[in-house]
């Protein structure tokens, strides 16, 4: 991919009024904007305060010779990796350590009745929520593991029934998120300095809220008590309208850093706030990103380019230096799409017409990212139009593309 192509960006006229912010919008934001950004512990011992080292040496003594191991490290072995996950107990009691202790017992036998040690081994039999309802997807751009939620499938009575129907097949699906989960602390490194928490994405879109009350209780319940510092940061999205009215409401009953923690986002700005912490690469196309299922089969995702489109603009995404009978084969996506995008292939020798890959369309908000390819019968350049002149919003963008001939790759 050559992240150097040129882009040419055309402005509408006469420029489009400012955009003013909903009333909505602006509670939203004041809900979140207030709250200082969460700032994650490096686990480096030499950065403890001396009271908090002093706890960190208690709770070792407390918990005194027994061999005590959590996801396959030894508690007492004395390296930095017990020494971190004993850290994450401390800070979510803030460094009581009576109270870390109790906490820590009581997920050490949690851990044991729920057999958790061995739960990735198992086939719950939930093929059908697999990469839909919880499901570990990409990395943030510091190295996190994204877990993505959405729970809007239930608003199926049937399927709700199904899955939800009666008090054992709660217990099963309970399991089964925190499989779910297991599968991304797996990926920790568990070390000072390295990644040692996950990014949770949760979709409210649809989520049918009086049905799932139970279960998302419990599912709290659980990962409170016995995932303590394990998510460095909670994005909700699609957030309907009344979120920021409850969320005023149990804010005060949130402890700074918790929600130090939140990002929250309202339907429609999906892309615009993932792509501040996510790469385009890497986030699902329903959500505005590039990635697709059978992409993570094959080895790390190709990077993309991102561009901002504002409104009254048109952006031309040129790539050039394309030979003749090269296929290129591309991807382009626009947050929140709502405007015109086209593709043409403009050959180089004199008498040649241009060619209308793709003819100019509206794509719908809805959408999700474009692929497609083109096999070049002569030399020439490929011009990516989307053309936003008839809004005022802006939009973030991102595309890649890469050329081959002859089993050579370039671009």
């Amino acid at each position: 991919m050559d992240s150097s192509s040129p882009i040419s960006v055309q402005k509408a006229s006469p420029k489009p009024q400012p955009y003013r912010k909903s009333f909505v919008t602006s509670l939203m934001e004041a809900a979140t904007l207030r709250t200082p950004s969460f700032k994650e512990d490096t686990y480096f011992i030499s950065n403890l305060k001396s009271s908090e080292k002093k706890a960190l040496q208690e709770l070792k003594d407390k918990l005194g010779n027994e061999s005590f191991s959590m996801w396959g490290i030894p508690l007492l072995s004395g390296d930095e990796k017990a020494d971190v996950i004993l850290l994450k107990f401390l800070r979510a009691r803030d460094f009581k350590v009576s109270d870390s202790l109790h906490m820590l017992e009581k997920c050490l036998s949690w851990r044991k009745d729920f057999n958790a040690d061995n739960i990735l081994e198992e086939d719950l039999g939930f093929k059908e929520l697999e990469g839909v309802v919880a499901y570990m997807h990409g990395y943030d751009k510091e190295g996190h593991p994204v877990c993505y939620n959405a729970y809007g499938v239930f608003k199926d009575k049937e399927m709700y029934e199904r899955i939800f129907g009666d008090e054992e097949k709660l217990k099963k699906f309970l399991r089964w998120r925190v499989q779910v989960l297991e599968r991304g602390i797996d990926m920790l490194h568990f070390k000072p300095g390295g990644i040692n928490s996950i990014i949770q994405v949760t979709d409210l879109k649809d989520m049918p809220k009086r049905e799932l009350r139970v279960a998302s209780n419990q599912i709290l319940s659980l990962f409170q008590d016995n995932y303590p510092e394990m998510v460095a940061r909670k994005i909700f999205i699609n957030v309907p309208w009344y979120f920021s009215v409850l969320y005023s409401m149990f804010s005060p009953f949130l402890t700074q850093r918790t929600k130090s923690k939140f990002v929250i986002s309202k339907e429609g700005n999906v892309a615009e706030t993932l792509f501040k912490f996510i790469k385009p690469e890497d986030i699902p196309v329903q959500y505005g990103g590039l990635s697709r299922p059978t992409d993570l089969q094959n080895g790390p995702p190709k990077p993309a380019s991102e561009f901002t489109v504002k409104g009254g603009e048109k952006v031309n995404i040129q790539i050039e230096g394309i030979e003749a009978g090269a296929t290129i084969t591309w991807d382009i996506v626009v947050g929140g799409w709502e405007l015109e995008y086209s593709a043409e292939f403009v050959p180089n020798g004199e008498g040649s017409y241009t060619i209308a890959v793709e003819k100019p369309r509206k794509i719908a908000a809805s959408e999700e990212a474009i692929h497609n390819s083109f096999t070049s019968k002569e030399a020439g350049k490929m011009m990516l139009s989307v053309d936003n002149t008839a809004s005022r919003k802006r939009k973030v963008a991102a595309y890649r593309y890469i050329v081959r001939k002859s089993a050579i790759i370039s671009g």
